[in-house]
């Protein structure tokens, strides 16, 4: 076979969790997008319960943002090892869009032999690009992970893909993380990283000149550029649970919505859109509190562990406040696992996502829920049954749920029921993610609970489409995009 050029690549690696990796990359999607490039986004391996459907199977939802950045389709080949925690020693094991089984934290060096399906993926995914971004995972300096390390460095080196190293400044001593870095990495992995890049500055960038010479200095690394801290990045889905932290406070709002937080809670970039209705105040429970009283909604989000969390739930006594709110007059809606902690009983028999079981539900949806091995991955379009309003959606789940309440289902998809509903039409579940996205069903949903219509917030998907363009903006103002380019085109030798 005749050599071919490599595709242009660049990894960005951050020195811990959460220092903005996935913002950056969606943001530089965009930017060469709308230069007339082919950017791909690809992240060999990430860890979340937060996923999003594609035709092949499910993916990292930062991963589905970063393909819309780069204004294309999702494809499974962007993340083909997803890591869903089930608990704080275990994972289910997602290879390329499908459940292959589960990681134990004992096996964690089995990560290694999801190489070959990761480089597999990568060389699809660069046929006709014109680039591909990828983001590492956590920190690379995890030396004692390195041996198996398919997220960062290992990876790297295996494609030949260069890196930057991105530190965040808010969260103090980004001298020292990315000097300390620099190391404690072998000769070989340090001389992946070619430049370095500083994220979320607050304030006057030029005080910051010294410590950028510093790191220079240190690791001799060029700097490609300070971020500014980037307010818009709130409209835009949130991968990290550590986000959960921004609820939408509004207190005198027409409709308070309270969301209990459970260890295993998924897909929670549901509530994102709620998060920017001004008529609605978004209060997040942590634990050891109460559920207030003066809510007219409750939401019970997406598990992963449903009948893990359905013991939680009932261990901080939510159940009771949920039961009393129903008393009150209140609404309750379920997503996902959340829809199944509403029925009757919740039944894993085969212990797909924990030991095996069952338990009784909240009692408040006539339904009963089995989790069986085939496991739902699709994007739909769905119909609100009371306002006939329209939207897309998804489902990641696994089991059905079945019972008199779902004759009164809240939507219809494909002409079919989806979901069910209370007899009194103040408890509803749904498998559905996403509804709440669409401008059209979440202002039908929200009316319905309200009593009348709400003033109409900022449409949801418009504010994250501008809110991907501003990023775009602000990354070219900050850093030397000609630089990073270069980076990534430098990759271009001869392969066979």
């Amino acid at each position: 076979m005749a050599p071919k050029r490599s595709t242009p690549a660049l990894m960005v690696l951050g020195t811990g969790s959460n220092v903005g990796k996935s913002l950056l990359v969606a943001g530089l999607c965009r930017l060469f997008a709308d230069r007339g490039l082919k950017v791909r986004p690809f992240k060999p391996q990430n860890m979340s319960n937060n996923a999003a459907a594609t035709p092949q199977g499910e993916i990292g939802r930062a991963q589905a943002l970063q393909a819309r950045a780069a204004r294309i389709a999702a494809h499974v080949d962007m993340n083909p090892v997803l890591l869903k925690p089930e608990s704080n020693t275990g994972s289910q094991i997602v290879l390329q869009g499908r459940v292959t089984g589960r990681l134990s934290s004992g096996d964690f060096a089995r990560r290694g032999d999801f190489l070959p399906k990761v480089l597999e993926s990568f060389g699809r995914l660069c046929d006709g690009a014109d680039l591909v971004i990828v983001e590492g995972a956590g920190s690379p300096a995890e030396t004692n992970l390195r041996a198996r390390d398919i997220a960062n460095l290992g990876f790297a080196r295996a494609a030949g893909v260069p890196a930057m190293l991105v530190g965040d400044i808010d969260r103090g001593g980004v001298i020292a993380s990315l000097v300390g870095t620099h190391a404690v990495l072998d000769e070989a992995d340090r001389a992946m990283i070619r430049a370095f890049a500083i994220n979320r500055f607050r304030g006057d960038v030029g005080l910051f000149r010294e410590g950028i010479a510093t790191i220079e200095a240190a690791t001799g690394w060029p700097s490609l550029g300070v971020v500014p801290w980037f307010p818009q990045a709130a409209r835009l889905p949130a991968e990290d649970g550590l986000d959960l932290e921004r609820d939408a406070r509004r207190p005198g709002a027409m409709l308070k919505v309270i969301v209990p937080v459970l260890p295993g809670i998924a897909n929670f970039d549901d509530l994102d859109p709620l998060k920017q209705e001004p008529e609605v105040d978004l209060v997040l429970i942590g634990p050891g509190q109460p559920l207030p009283g003066d809510a007219g909604l409750v939401i019970l989000p997406g598990s992963k562990t449903t009948l893990r969390d359905l013991a939680r739930l009932r261990s901080e006594g939510w159940d009771i406040d949920i039961l009393a709110h129903h008393r009150r007059g209140g609404h309750v809606l379920g997503l996902c696992g959340g829809y199944q902690m509403l029925g009757r009983v919740v039944r894993d028999p085969l212990g797909l996502e924990g030991p095996q079981g069952e338990a009784p539900g909240l009692g408040l949806l006539d339904v009963e829920t089995e989790l069986t091995p085939d496991k739902t991955v699709r994007e739909v379009s769905a119909v609100h049954a009371d306002s006939g309003a329209t939207g897309q959606a998804y489902e990641i789940h696994l089991g059905a749920s079945s019972g008199p309440d779902t004759a009164r289902a809240p939507f219809r998809v494909a002409g079919v029921n989806e979901g069910a509903q209370s007899p009194d039409g103040r408890v509803s579940g749904s498998y559905l993610h996403g509804v709440l996205a669409s401008d059209p069903l979440r202002a039908a949903w929200l009316g319905g609970i309200a009593g009348r219509g709400l003033a109409a917030g900022p449409g949801y998907e418009a504010g994250v489409e501008a809110a991907l363009d501003a990023l775009a903006a602000h990354l070219a103002a900050h850093l030397d995009i000609e630089a990073l380019l270069a980076l990534a085109r430098s990759r271009t030798g001869l392969i066979s």
